[in-house]
C-alpha cells in the first residue's frame, strides 16, 4: 500500500490560529446490501452537504464530529477511519479545514434516532446511493470527501476497526518518587489530560481497554472506562517493567486483538509505544512496507489510533491526537 500525499496516513499540520477547525463523517448504512450515505440539506445556505460542525472549546475533532452529527442528524455514532480534510478559505479570507471520519449507522442506530426533526441547522436529511450522492453534493470538496469513502467501499475498506495506542498521561518525575516506578502517579495536570483524551478515544466506542500495571497507565484510562462503560484488563505484557526485563509480550497482545477485530485500546509506556505500533504493522496486512515508526514516538497523553479492515486486517489509514495541555 502506497498512500498518497494526502491520505489519512499523515498527522495534519496544527492550523494556525485564525484557521476555523471543524469536524464531520460520511455517515453510512447498507440497505439490501446496498450502501447509502447521509446528505443533509440546509435552507440557510441553500445546500447539500455532509454533516459537520465547528469544534468547540476543549473539544477534539473526533469529539466534534460525533457530537455535530447527534445534533444535526440525530444519529449517535461511533467513528470509523479518517478521510482526510477539506481545506478552502470563507468569505472574508479566513482558512477552514474540516476534518473527516467515516461512520457507520447500524440498524440499532437508526431505529433509536427515529423520525427526522428539522433544526435550526438542518432541514432534511436524506439517505441515497453512493452516485446519486456525489451528483447532489453541493460543493467539490465534499465529492472529493465522499470519493475517498468510494473507494473504501470498493476495497472492501469501509467497516474497520480501531485499535488506540495510548501513552500513559504525565507522571510525577522518578528523582521526586520515593516508590517504585510502576506506582509513580499522574501530575494534576496528568489527570487533567487523561480526563481531556477520553471523550475522543470514547469516539471509537472501545470494546476492550487493555493497560499496563502501572499506575499511571491505569489512572489514563480511568476516565475512558467511565466514559465508555468498559472495565479495564491490566496486564504485565505492556509494562515498561517486563519491556526492559524482556519479558512482556506485545507480540501477543497485537495478534490476539487483530484476530478479534473489535475496537481496542492499549495503554502503555514511551519506550513501548514503538513496539506495538511496530506489531501492528508488521502482523496486519500491507503494513510492513511502510515505515511507522514516528506515529509511535508520542508525548504523554497522546495517542495514536490504527484503522484495519475488518474484513482482512489490512491497515487501512492511521491518525494520532492529543490532549492539547
Amino acid at each position: 500500500m502506497t498512500p498518497r500525499r494526502d491520505t489519512p496516513l499523515q498527522t495534519a499540520a496544527k492550523p494556525a490560529a485564525t484557521t476555523i477547525v471543524a469536524a464531520g463523517a460520511v455517515c453510512w448504512r447498507l440497505v439490501d446490501g446496498k450502501v447509502r450515505v447521509l446528505l443533509i440539506h440546509r435552507d440557510y445556505h441553500h445546500d447539500v452537504s455532509l454533516p459537520k460542525g465547528k469544534v468547540d472549546s476543549g473539544e477534539s475533532t473526533p469529539q466534534t464530529a460525533v457530537r455535530e452529527i447527534r445534533e444535526e442528524t440525530g444519529y449517535s455514532v461511533a467513528l470509523g477511519a479518517p478521510l482526510g480534510t477539506a481545506e478552502y478559505l470563507l468569505p472574508g479570507g479566513r482558512d477552514k479545514v474540516v476534518h473527516y471520519w467515516a461512520a457507520e449507522i447500524g440498524d440499532a442506530e437508526f431505529a433509536a434516532a427515529g423520525s427526522f426533526v428539522p433544526n435550526d441547522e438542518v432541514q432534511k436529511i436524506e439517505w441515497v446511493p453512493l452516485a446519486k450522492a456525489r451528483a447532489q453534493l453541493t460543493y467539490e470538496r465534499d465529492a472529493e470527501i465522499l470519493d475517498r469513502f468510494a473507494d473504501r467501499v470498493a476495497a472492501d475498506q469501509a467497516r474497520t476497526f480501531a485499535i488506540v495506542a495510548l501513552r500513559h498521561a504525565k507522571t510525577v518525575a522518578p528523582g521526586e518518587w520515593s516508590g517504585t516506578d510502576a506506582t509513580r502517579p499522574l501530575l494534576p495536570v496528568g489527570r487533567k489530560q487523561a480526563k481531556a483524551i477520553a471523550p475522543g478515544i470514547a469516539s471509537w466506542r472501545p470494546a476492550r481497554i487493555i493497560s499496563s500495571t502501572a499506575a499511571r497507565c491505569l489512572a489514563t484510562v480511568e476516565p475512558l472506562s467511565a466514559a465508555s462503560h468498559v472495565g479495564v484488563r491490566q496486564t504485565d505484557a505492556l509494562s515498561q517493567d517486563a519491556f526492559e526485563a524482556g519479558t512482556a509480550d506485545v507480540a501477543g497482545v497485537v495478534k490476539k486483538r487483530l484476530k478479534k477485530r473489535v475496537d481496542a485500546v492499549l495503554c502503555s509506556h514511551g519506550p513501548v509505544l514503538p513496539e506495538i505500533i511496530r506489531q501492528i504493522a508488521s502482523q496486519a496486512n500491507g503494513g510492513y512496507a511502510l515505515d511507522l515508526r514516528r506515529f509511535g514516538s508520542l508525548s504523554t497523553g497522546d495517542y495514536t489510533v490504527l484503522h484495519l479492515s475488518r474484513a482482512d486486517a489490512t491497515l487501512v489509514a492511521i491518525e494520532t491526537h492529543g490532549s492539547g495541555l
